[in-house]
């Protein structure tokens, strides 16, 4: 959550932004960067992380009170969530903002849109819901209760076609951070930052930003280079711990689960764009990381586990193919997916092994470089901020 305020012929205005995920609390705060240098003097606070912190917000509420995902994992962080979800109502209530801007986490966010419509506050959907893949039920809902919505993708403008709803594409936020691809420079540079011989074959594994997929997906990345491992007994491993996740809570998990110590893997946390420049390949969870592998050109695999009843509830739920961005992007099966079943440590290993040279490498990297160019130039952060600025002052910004 951010406040922002300005004086505005002797009134002061008045922001609260809700951005309750890793992901979305990057996106953040470039928004609030924008949107604070299109409507000066503004005090902004919130629930966030690190990266909003660094932009100048005075965080209120941790992010990684909320680091955690899926259907019935949330059950055992209900009294946690209950209690800050209380806390950003009672922020609503008592402030009386002039516009309310939600970033991603809906499952968070939708019940405050409700609390803002009921008091005729404006609401800005900034990252909307992926309805297109799966609850498409919410589409009613954002309808209801949001005012205007900036979407990321440029196919999901069609989804809310017909519905009143004002919705603008402002561009995926990942293109103004990320290059489209990783030069062999920027390689170099980045083995040097995080210690790695230029010489290694590094594969990277991303667990996720979560609680629930640490727990889940970690023993089976773990188990993955164990089998990569013998293949390739010179490989390194590392791991990009999120900024939501400690790191001590990652060495615990490989720690328990690690039967065989000879199995060396780095940990780095807050250095996740370098550590994707530096692998020779990478297996991560569906998510953002999928895309941000994409764009910085490093060829991926995708492997994730849930709790059983998740599982179950997405299979039926979800009106998708794939649960991998880059694939949703493309329309095609660009990264290799294993999920539930699939979930193979063996199988996971071939498929990384069959990325380190080869056909298979380039065929996903020429396709990384297409998706990059089928998401536009950037500048979805400040296209946002002009959105919010215009609801806020009613006067449209370039």
């Amino acid at each position: 959550m951010l406040w922002s305020c300005q004086i505005v012929n002797g009134v002061m205005r008045k922001v609260l932004i809700s951005a309750g995920d890793a992901s979305g609390e990057l996106h953040a705060a470039v928004f609030a960067k924008a949107l604070s240098a299109m409507l000066p003097r503004l005090k902004i606070e919130g629930l966030g992380g690190p990266h909003m912190e660094r932009a100048g917000v005075e965080l209120l509420v941790n992010q990684k009170e909320l680091a955690v995902g899926g259907l019935f994992e949330v059950l055992r962080d209900a009294n946690r969530i209950w209690a800050i979800y209380k806390a950003m109502r009672a922020a609503i209530n008592e402030t009386s903002p002039d516009l309310l801007v939600l970033v991603d986490s809906p499952d968070f966010n939708l019940p405050l849109a409700r609390v803002a419509h009921n008091l005729g506050i404006p609401v800005l959907y900034y990252i909307t819901p992926q309805v297109w893949a799966w609850r498409k039920y919410r589409i009613k809902k954002i309808v209801n209760r949001v005012d205007r919505a900036c979407v990321i993708f440029p196919f999901e403008k069609e989804v809310f076609a017909n519905t009143g709803l004002r919705v603008e594409y402002v561009g995926h936020p990942l293109i103004e951070r990320l290059p489209c691809s990783a030069s062999s420079g920027d390689r170099e540079i980045s083995r040097q930052n995080l210690g790695f011989p230029s010489n290694s074959l590094i594969f990277s594994m991303f667990p996720g930003s979560r609680r629930n997929e640490i727990e889940y997906c970690l023993p089976l990345y773990l188990e993955t280079a164990r089998c990569i491992a013998t293949a390739c007994p010179s490989a390194s491993f590392a791991i990009g711990v999120a900024d939501s996740v400690e790191m001590d809570d990652i060495q615990r998990e490989i720690n328990m689960q690690s039967s065989d110590s000879s199995l060396d893997v780095k940990l780095f946390h807050g250095c996740t764009y370098d550590l994707i420049r530096a692998s020779d390949v990478a297996l991560a969870k569906p998510g953002t990381i999928t895309l941000e592998l994409a764009l910085l050109g490093t060829p991926t695999v995708v492997a994730a586990k849930s709790h059983r009843f998740t599982a179950f509830a997405l299979k039926h739920l979800k009106r998708i193919p794939s649960l991998s961005l880059p694939n949703l992007v493309a329309g095609e099966l660009v990264v290799p997916e294993f999920l539930q079943k699939e979930a193979q440590p063996d199988k996971i290993a071939v498929a990384l092994l069959e990325l380190i040279e080869g056909p298979a490498r380039e065929d996903q990297k020429a396709s990384f470089v297409k998706l990059a160019r089928s998401l536009g130039k950037g500048g979805a952060s400040s296209n946002a901020a002009a959105v919010a600025a215009e609801m806020i002052d009613g006067t449209a910004r370039a």
